[in-house]
């Protein structure tokens, strides 16, 4: 895909990831609309790169069905929908309902909405590109935390199928699923996190591979080398996967085996 000229929006993009593909997106002749939560994060960064903001929390619909609809109206259409907004929240399983509910939300419903939203015009023309930014959490798992884990394989599974529903439509679809990035979700974690923030690559080398895969608009974009031995490796033995993960674990937080 090239991108001059088309009318991009970009969620979550006040910060990390979200910012860097707007200032790319920008610089590749796009006409982008920079969405995020913190509307004056949103503002100053718009107006900071040469796109246009537009306040929006991913977890309401009604929220992302008026970004669509603004930016139709300020542009006439929306050519890519770029639904990266995420939060990491909760732990464990005893983590509350409602930090299961709000990431649940924020990181799966997210991209159904922008999906009912922004589809229907795409259809009708016959072209159109989501890009949807999941993790390779949602490939593997996460450590960390069930909530991020979960909700990460749901955004992948749902960018899976919308690529087979509607490849042969118009529609293209990419699936983001970065490991460890320098980004505030990561910086901003504690001591535990200290392996990850080292091996944390830069967002510009990220916007560097997303780049490539939207010209061959390919699904699956990876960040690391390796992510995909390690997913080829979960699908091959998924028990002796799971013992390996235990492992991990064990030595990451200090517990016994």
């Amino acid at each position: 895909m090239n991108l001059r000229d088309k009318v991009v929006i970009v969620t979550g993009g006040a910060s990390g990831i979200g910012l860097a593909l707007c200032e790319r997106f920008v610089q590749e002749g796009a006409r982008v609309v920079l969405s995020d939560l913190k509307a004056d994060a949103a503002s100053e960064q718009a107006r900071r790169i040469g796109a246009t903001a537009i306040a929006a929390n991913v977890a309401r619909e009604e929220d992302v069905r008026r970004l669509v609809e603004e930016a139709t109206r300020q542009f006439g259409r929306v050519d890519v929908f770029v639904s990266n907004a995420g939060i990491a929240v909760g732990h464990s399983e005893q983590s509350s309902d409602k930090e299961w509910d709000l990431i649940w939300h924020v990181n799966t419903m997210s991209h159904v909405y922008a999906a009912r939203a922004v589809l229907p015009q795409m259809l009708e023309r016959q072209e159109g590109y989501l890009l949807n930014v999941a993790s390779a959490a949602g490939l593997l798992t996460e450590l960390h935390s069930a909530p991020y884990a979960v909700t990460k394989h749901a955004a992948v599974a749902f960018a899976e199928w919308l690529a087979v529903t509607y490849g042969d439509k118009g529609i293209r679809v990419s699936c983001l699923c970065p490991e460890f990035v320098q980004t505030p979700m990561i910086q901003n974690e504690g001591d535990d996190w200290e392996f990850i923030k080292a091996n944390a690559i830069p967002v510009s080398t990220v916007v560097d591979k997303v780049m490539t895969a939207l010209a061959e608009e390919r699904f699956l974009i990876l960040t690391h080398d390796s992510t995909l031995p390690a997913f080829q490796a979960r699908a091959m033995n998924h028990e002796k996967w799971l013992s390996r993960m235990r492992g991990y674990r064990a030595r990451m937080f200090g517990e016994e085996a």
